[in-house]
């Protein structure tokens, strides 16, 4: 199966659709007046569907195994066509599409199989997804022209005893958000050096992104030096990244990172750990992308 486990967990929402085209107004009538030899149709394809929802990766060999948390199942007589949509929700990290898709074909095989013996002419037509909501197709890319700064700080890195990866894995993710990185620095753990850089990159940049900094050494001054300069904190960022974290390594929980907004200028001080600084991209994008866009239209 797909490795999904850098994903984060969220409300997942899918709707599909089956249609069970039927050959004749008789069918329908019996249908509507309970006629049918096998049965209530709507109520035992109901039955059948919701069974089907719940086991889609008993049967869909690469779909995972998820928790099923809500099931709709409705129908709508056009004609001579039986129209079935079924609704699913979850919360989880993948989405619920082809759970809908599964339980809407299954509705339609059973209609199919208790109408046969009186329309010969039955046939399923289109079954596809109407909607999916949930995960990062909500959110849209960057708008153009957003741009990013990344400022490495690491005593061993600035003086060549060590290769930054950390800061390398976070321009490639900004990038494939849409976001043009601006600037690319690598200081020493320094305080002074390292205001003045913040400070100069707010002038410019829509989003700042420092690596390193936040543990708990005595050179571990970021935070100390980046909550003075924030008119505005936002602590569920890094309450978010932490959570997210924590689900993968008890040592995410100690992390101080530090998030809020110079200005239009979102500034956010993640660890300088290769994982760490990964691990934190994955939880806060696309989600932060909100920000940067909404602070592009003021």
């Amino acid at each position: 199966m797909v490795d999904i486990t850098e994903k984060s967990t969220t409300l997942r929402h899918a709707i599909a659709q089956a249609i069970v085209k039927t050959s004749k107004q008789e069918t329908i009538d019996a249908i509507k007046n309970g006629l049918v030899p096998k049965g209530n149709v709507f109520e035992i394809a109901r039955a059948a569907g919701l069974f089907a929802v719940k086991r889609t990766s008993d049967t869909i060999p690469d779909c995972h195994p998820l928790p099923i948390e809500y099931t709709h199942i409705s129908y709508e007589i056009k004609g001579l066509d039986i129209f079935i949509y079924i609704e699913v929700k979850t919360i989880y990290k993948t989405g619920v599409e082809v759970e809908a898709m599964h339980g809407a074909s299954v509705v339609a095989l059973t209609m199919y199989d208790m109408l046969k013996p009186i329309d010969k002419g039955i046939e399923i037509a289109n079954i596809k997804l109407l909607e999916k909501k949930g995960g990062k197709s909500d959110h849209k890319a960057a708008k153009p022209g957003t741009t990013a700064e990344v400022i490495v700080c690491s005593d061993s890195i600035a003086s060549g005893k060590k290769e930054d990866r950390a800061g390398s894995i976070v321009k490639s993710k900004l990038a494939s958000y849409n976001l043009e990185i601006s600037g690319y620095t690598i200081i020493p753990d320094n305080q002074e050096l390292l205001k003045e850089k913040i400070v100069s990159a707010s002038q410019s940049a829509n989003l700042i992104i420092i690596c390193g900094g936040t543990g708990l050494t005595k050179k571990d001054n970021t935070p100390e030096v980046l909550k003075p300069l924030l008119e505005t904190e936002i602590p569920g960022i890094m309450e978010a990244a932490r959570s997210y974290g924590q689900q993968r390594t008890p040592a995410a929980m100690f992390s101080r990172g530090v998030a809020g907004l110079m200005g239009k200028t979102l500034v956010m001080a993640i660890p300088g750990s290769t994982k760490g600084a990964e691990e934190t991209i994955n939880a806060l994008f696309p989600g932060v992308l909100h920000i940067l866009n909404n602070l592009q239209k003021q």
